[in-house]
């Protein structure tokens, strides 16, 4: 049935015009959509980001996002440092630690925050 449709990740903001100078400005995603003060659509790939406005923003304790970013996560890395954002930290078991970067086999990943601190992830695939 769903496994032939795409879907699109949803993100609760308390400001649109923030969240959009973030997801578009910082992580230079494309919008495609928008509804005054209470919704911006990204385009990402072959998918979409809607970034709404919620009294419930940044209560998700948990990745919100994954961008699966292959053999650039490093380079994304550096593009997102130089732009101000910041890595997140955690206590990760069954993963080693590599600066902002944690290991499991053959799959590298990096969390970040938005904002509101809805967690966003890299991975490299």
């Amino acid at each position: 049935m769903l496994g032939s449709s795409n879907a699109a990740a949803n993100l609760a903001v308390r400001d649109i015009a923030t969240a959009r100078r973030f997801y578009e400005g910082t992580l230079g995603l494309k919008p495609v959509d928008a509804q005054g003060e209470d919704l911006v659509v990204f385009r990402s790939g072959n998918t979409t980001l809607n970034v709404y406005r919620s009294e419930y923003a940044g209560t998700n304790r948990a990745t919100a996002v994954t961008w699966v970013v292959g053999d650039a996560l490093d380079d994304e890395i550096r593009a997102l440092k130089d732009k101000g954002v910041a890595f997140e930290h955690y206590d990760m078991p069954g993963m080693t630690q590599d600066g902002d970067t944690y290991r499991c086999g053959d799959m590298r990943v990096a969390w970040f925050k938005d904002p509101d601190g809805n967690i966003l992830n890299l991975v490299s695939g």
